[in-house]
């Protein structure tokens, strides 16, 4: 083997070392930097123990040996959810789709770690809301699911669940009841009610027309009648003869030929029969 061989083995050596040396110090600039993104704040944890307080979003250094970046979401979170057998105030039981809107309040997401956990926080929302969905629904009829009520049982459960999950850093933005499935039996009661009031207000509406009908026909009609009214008693005897005479006269000045002839009252005589 020459020297220029053992030369170019010991170089590519060298580069063999420099790369994986690269991919090392790559590796641990890469691990070394957590970033928090908008939505979230970071908490360090070092050997198991909280090190430091909320961290906004941004780029920060760690010991990868030693510390761990933990991540808090802030954000709207959307959790849907299927209830089964909730009672209502007359004893029957409703299924129904909901979907809770909460987030994280930033100043409690060290509480938030070391009370509850990250895995845990949507666990004791389910839990919570369970609980104030059944006290709630409790208080209103199966029926009411379907009225304007909703809106109210809307904010009561949303209500309830912030009184029972306190401070304990989850605000309960709002709850959304998205599907209700009632008993077949009431079921079809409130569809033959719906029906039935739709039917009344169609009938209301009918009936208010044909009265707004009568009512301009009899408008109509009196009208008529003063009109008839006020020309029967502007029609006395001078009126008409002053009338004729006008008549007569515009006849007479006539470019047509034409006899006329009248007995000095109206413009043509009036055959009588007699």
């Amino acid at each position: 083997m020459n020297t220029l061989s053992i030369f170019s083995q010991k170089h590519i050596f060298s580069m063999r070392l420099f790369f994986i040396f690269l991919v090392t110090i790559s590796f641990f600039l890469f691990n070394s930097c957590a970033i928090i993104r908008p939505g979230e704040v970071g908490v360090k944890q070092k050997l198991g123990r909280i090190k430091s307080g909320v961290l906004k979003p941004g780029v920060y250094g760690i010991n990868i040996f030693t510390t761990k970046m933990l991540k808090v979401p802030t954000r709207t979170i959307n959790l849907p959810v299927t209830l089964e057998k909730l009672p209502s105030k007359e004893g029957l039981n409703v299924d129904c789709e909901l979907a809770v809107l909460f987030h994280i309040k930033p100043e409690n997401a060290i509480q938030i770690i070391e009370k509850v956990g990250l895995r845990f926080g949507e666990g004791i929302i389910l839990s919570v809301l369970r609980s104030a969905a059944a006290d709630i629904t409790s208080h209103f009829f199966a029926k009411d699911l379907h009225t304007s009520e909703r809106t109210n049982i809307e904010k009561a459960i949303a209500q309830k669940m912030t009184e029972i999950l306190g401070d304990r850093g989850f605000v309960v933005e709002s709850v959304l009841l998205k599907s209700i499935q009632l008993p077949n039996n009431l079921s079809k009661a409130i569809e033959e009610k719906l029906e039935a009031e739709q039917q009344s207000q169609t009938m209301k509406f009918v009936l208010e027309k044909q009265k707004q009908e009568a009512d301009r026909q009899k408008i109509e009609a009196e009208g008529i009648r003063d009109a008839q009214k006020i020309v029967s008693e502007g029609l006395n005897e001078m009126i008409i003869k002053y009338k004729s005479l006008i008549v007569f006269e515009k006849l007479s000045t006539s470019p047509n030929t034409k006899v006329i002839i009248t007995d000095g009252k109206t413009p043509m005589l009036i055959n009588d029969g007699k």
